[in-house]
């Protein structure tokens, strides 16, 4: 913008159609110290000066301009039209004017001087934004050198005073700097430490690191100088980054020999009992092996007899004891027992089996339920039982070893009973996402949670651990049958399916079984 300068506006408007019909913005000023306010307000790229005006003239008002920090680079062009004299001129240039033009001028004249001048300012202004620019960015670099040597400074104190062997490298992995670690290892920061034969070098490594451009761990061993030994050591290689271009990199060996040694001790030793332990196993497996013949052939030698105890007992009974009650009573003392030793042996004979391995299927549980359920269905009669059975999901299972663990659950619900009271059992199955007794339930669960709950006699939860081993029982003989086989069969059925068993009970409320069973065996 040109700001004209003028007590006579005719002089104003003409010189102000001139430069607006070239392109120029003018503003304008009828007295000196009308212009000095407005160049204190607004930045001015020329400004046209009329010397002879009321007030202050034009020489004290370009003296003024020039004494002032902010407008004193702004050209100004004298004009006059009684003021032309040579000692006139010559006061207009020491006053600070970069012309002064005589009235009348010649507008083509004054056109180009404007122009040159005006043109002349805007790169001046131009140049001292660049001169701002590039001492801004001298001070940004100095300061950025000093940042960066003192975070060089501060990289090598640290990497002195590490007890790790440390190294900078350039971004080519030429070595920069070592600390006093490397010495053991290299007699010079120009010789990198010596690998085992046959092993990563430290320069293949310094290469696989620059050629990825990442972080890089390897596993290496170097050669001790001092003990003419080779230790393991872990070589870590860090990248630094400035404007996420790789300036330099920070390596470091980790002494990992004992731990390494140590390592391969512990996995000889791993290795050793693993070969025990196998050979254990198989004298193991060979020995349940024969005891579940042992157990299978005595229990089903015993069986003999006891049909003979059993026959015989009868026989006297019902020939020679009639009419003798003592006598009568004391047989069937015989007989009960034999009875009870035959229960005993089957139920051994269904404990020895559980340990033959089994081959699983599909099966469809609500049927295999129905099937007991038709076989107890008098005993329900009597009992007058109401059972309550929800849609199980199917599940792969052994159809055998599952029925056991349905009838011997639900043969208890419907034995230990309350005097006076209906029994009520319900059975009810939702999936599971884990095998845990809280587990949350989901529609695609890999494992199926069973509940099968009582309104029985129940027991005290304290005895929970008793009721799963074989031939424990909480309740006398005389008030319940039994051999105190059934859970514990339970219980090995539920652990060959890879599966969780438990109970809830509350004594005189009744009892719930869990039973948490895998959807598919080769999920478990």
């Amino acid at each position: 913008m040109i700001l004209i300068v003028d007590d006579r506006q005719e002089n104003i408007y003409s010189l102000q159609k001139i430069l607006e019909l070239n392109g120029f913005e003018i503003d304008a000023a009828t007295s000196g110290e009308e212009a000095l306010k407005k160049i204190l307000k607004v930045q001015y790229d020329l400004i046209i000066l009329d010397v002879q005006m009321p007030g202050m003239d034009g020489f004290e008002v370009a003296e003024t301009i020039k004494g002032h920090s902010k407008s004193k680079d702004i050209p100004i062009i004298f004009l006059s039209a009684v003021n032309i004299e040579k000692k006139f001129i010559t006061k207009g240039y020491t006053s600070g004017g970069i012309d002064y033009i005589a009235k009348p001028f010649d507008p083509d004249i004054l056109l180009l001087k404007v122009k040159t001048f005006h043109k002349l300012r805007r790169q001046t202004i131009e140049l001292n934004e660049t001169q701002k620019t590039l001492r801004a960015e001298i001070e940004y670099r100095k300061q950025a050198e000093s940042d960066l040597s003192e975070s060089v400074d501060e990289l090598r104190s640290i990497l002195q005073s590490i007890p790790q062997i440390a190294f900078t490298a350039n971004a080519g992995g030429a070595v920069e700097f070592i600390n006093q670690h490397w010495y053991r290892y290299s007699r010079s920061k120009d010789v990198l430490p010596k690998t085992l034969p046959g092993k990563t070098s430290v320069a293949d490594c310094i290469r696989k690191a620059i050629g990825s451009g990442k972080p890089l761990v390897e596993e290496v061993c170097i050669r001790d100088l001092e003990f003419h030994l080779f230790r393991y050591h872990t070589l870590t290689m860090t990248p630094v980054k400035k404007n996420d271009i790789i300036t330099k990199w920070v390596g470091m060996f980790t002494d990992i020999h004992e731990q390494k040694m140590a390592n391969q001790l512990l996995e000889q030793r791993v290795a050793e009992r693993t070969l025990q332990l196998q050979s254990s196993n198989a004298e193991l497996e060979a020995s349940n092996h024969e005891l579940q013949q042992f157990a299978y052939i005595a229990s089903h030698d015993l069986k003999e007899p006891l049909r003979k105890i059993h026959f015989f007992s009868d026989l006297i009974k019902s020939r020679y004891l009639n009419g003798n009650e003592d006598a009568v009573a004391n047989m069937d003392k015989i007989i009960r027992s034999s009875d009870r030793m035959r229960n005993l042996i089957m139920d051994i004979l269904d404990y020895s089996k559980l340990s033959i391995p089994e081959s699983f299927e599909r099966v469809d549980l609500n049927a295999v339920i129905n099937d007991i359920l038709v076989d107890m269905d008098l005993l329900i009669i009597e009992k007058k039982a109401i059972i309550d059975v929800c849609t199980i999901p199917q599940l792969e299972v052994n159809a055998s070893q599952i029925r056991q663990v349905f009838q011997n659950i639900l043969s208890n619900a419907l034995k230990f009973t309350r005097t006076g009271t209906q029994p009520v059992i319900s059975i009810k199955a939702s999936l599971v996402a884990d095998k845990q007794l809280d587990s949350p339930e989901t529609p695609d669960g890999p494992f199926c949670r069973i509940e099968i709950a009582d309104n029985g006699i129940g027991f005290n939860e304290k005895y929970l651990d008793k009721i799963f081993v074989i031939f424990q029982r909480l309740n006398s003989r005389e008030e319940y049958e039994g051999t105190g086989i059934g859970l514990a069969i339970v219980k090995k059925i539920v652990d060959t399916h890879k599966g969780l068993l438990t109970a809830r009970s509350v004594e005189g409320e009744g009892s719930t079984f869990v039973i948490i069973l895998p959807v598919h065996q080769n999920n478990s």
